[in-house]
C-alpha cells in the first residue's frame, strides 16, 4: 500500500496536494474531499444510504490531523471532522477523481441542484 511522502495543504486554492512513496501524486479539492468523506454522516449507514452533500463549494481545510500512522483526520471550515480518511483511500479518490466527479455532478442534477462551478 502506498504511504504519502509529503501532505501539502494550500489554504488559498482549497486544494489538498499528496505525494506518495510508489510516485504517485494528486491535487485534491477541498470540496470534493468534503462530499466524499467516509464519514457516517455522508456515507450513512450502510449501502443506499448516503447523504447527498449540496453547497460544499467554498468548503475549506482548518487543520489535518494525523490518525495513527494509517489515515487522516480533516477538520473543515464548516465543522465537520468526522471522516477518517486512509491512505489508500486518499490513494483512490486522487485515482478515480474524473469519474467520481463527474457521478457527483450528476448527482447535483437529478436531486435539482446546481454546482456553482457549472456553466450555462
Amino acid at each position: 500500500m502506498a504511504k504519502p511522502t509529503e501532505i501539502k495543504l494550500h489554504q488559498k486554492s482549497r486544494v489538498l496536494e499528496l505525494s506518495f512513496d510508489d510516485g504517485y501524486t494528486c491535487n485534491l479539492p477541498c470540496e470534493y474531499l468534503r462530499v466524499f468523506s467516509p464519514s457516517a454522516e455522508v456515507r450513512g449507514h450502510g449501502p443506499g444510504q448516503e447523504v447527498l452533500q449540496v453547497g460544499k463549494e467554498s468548503v475549506g481545510i482548518d487543520q489535518l490531523e494525523p490518525a495513527g500512522n494509517y489515515a487522516l483526520k480533516i477538520h473543515f471550515d464548516d465543522g465537520h471532522n468526522t471522516g477518517i480518511f486512509t491512505w489508500s483511500y486518499l490513494y483512490d479518490l486522487g485515482h478515480d477523481y474524473d469519474e467520481n466527479w463527474a457521478k457527483y455532478l450528476e448527482l447535483l442534477k437529478a436531486a435539482g441542484h446546481k454546482h456553482a462551478g457549472e456553466q450555462g
